[in-house]
Formats: structure tokens, C-alpha cells, sequence
């Protein structure tokens, strides 16, 4: 199902910036696949994830403890 959202911003946000930003906590929250996230942003997945990285937003959630294990397998 999907749902539509209107908004009043403010003159100094634009509408693809807010896009990007709800894209981004929505992905934070786990509510959006990164597929997801990136479409609702705009922008085709590589470049959304770049977009995280910059933002200091993990786009692999990988536990340390998992990742030194395998590492050594």
C-alpha cells in the first residue's frame, strides 16, 4: 500500500532535500530497505549509499564480533 504525504515547507528546505532526509532516518529505523530508501530519495542505489557514507551513516550493519570471526576463518 502506499500513501501519499504533502508538506508545507519552509522556503529555505526544498522538497528533495526533505525526500533525502526521510529516505535516510526511515533506512536508520529499518523501515526501508536500502532499495527503498535510495528510490524514495531519488537516486539510483550506489549513489545513495555514497550519500550514507558522507552522512556517517552505516549501510552495512555487520556486528564487529561477527566480522573479526569470519575474518579469521
Amino acid at each position: 500500500m502506499r500513501s501519499e504525504l504533502q508538506l508545507q515547507l519552509p522556503d529555505e528546505v526544498q522538497a528533495q532535500e526533505a525526500q533525502f532526509w526521510l529516505a535516510v532516518k526511515l533506512y536508520e529505523l529499518g523501515r526501508l530497505s536500502l532499495e527503498q530508501a535510495a528510490h524514495l530519495a531519488g537516486y539510483s542505489i550506489p549513489t545513495f549509499m555514497k550519500l550514507l557514507g558522507k552522512q556517517g551513516v552505516a549501510v552495512f550493519d555487520y556486528p564487529a564480533q561477527d566480522l573479526e570471526r569470519e575474518m579469521r576463518l
